[in-house]
This record gives structure tokens, sequence and C-alpha cells, in this order.
């Protein structure tokens, strides 16, 4: 998997999970297409524990943002604010832009 209809800053929804995650909504904070994850600000938290690197680094169990797979997410439109598929309108020029299927605006 090498090619992601998500890119790291799209706003995405959850589209699986139990009743309180499904359907939240974040920002995409990275992107990993070699594992085909993504992830995504405020959704599926998880604990660490961390040791102290140096003096004054956080130490203890924090909580930080797992990936989740890009399957599971869907971009949202920023124009019509729904969730909807990408697709790819290719210019005569040969450059690419990325569509709404919704409601056909570019992003």
């Amino acid at each position: 998997m090498n090619n992601l209809h998500i890119k790291t800053g799209d706003t995405v929804v959850l589209l699986t999970g139990d009743k309180k995650d499904r359907k939240k909504t974040g920002k995409v904070l990275a992107v990993s297409p070699e594992e085909g994850k993504v992830i995504v600000e405020g959704i599926n938290i998880v604990k660490k524990h961390v040791k102290p690197r140096k003096a004054g680094d956080p130490s203890g169990i924090i909580e930080t943002e797992g990936a989740v797979y890009a399957s599971k997410v869907q971009v949202v439109c920023p124009k019509c604010n729904k969730p909807t598929r990408v697709g790819t309108k290719v210019y005569e020029d040969g450059k690419k832009d990325r569509q709404c299927k919704k409601c056909g605006e570019t992003f």
C-alpha cells in the first residue's frame, strides 16, 4: 500500500469502532504509506509508559494518539462538510488535483 487517499492536515471522520468513537472527526497528524496507517488527532488514544531521556522530560504514563488503518477513515470535504471519497482531476498540462466525489470541488 504505497498510495493513500489521505494527506497530512486533512480533516477525517472515523468510520468504524464502538459508539463513542465512531463518527469522531480530527485532523491528520502523520501518514505512514508503508503500513497503510494514519495518526489522527484525538482518535485512538493509547497510554504509553515513558522514561525520561533528559532532565526535565516528562516521565510516567502519558496518553498519545495511536495509528489507525487508512481504510477506516474518510476525508471530510472542506466545502460541503460531508465525508466523501476522493477522486483525482487531471488537467491538460499533466497536473493532478484531489476532488470531492459529492460536490466536485477540488482541494
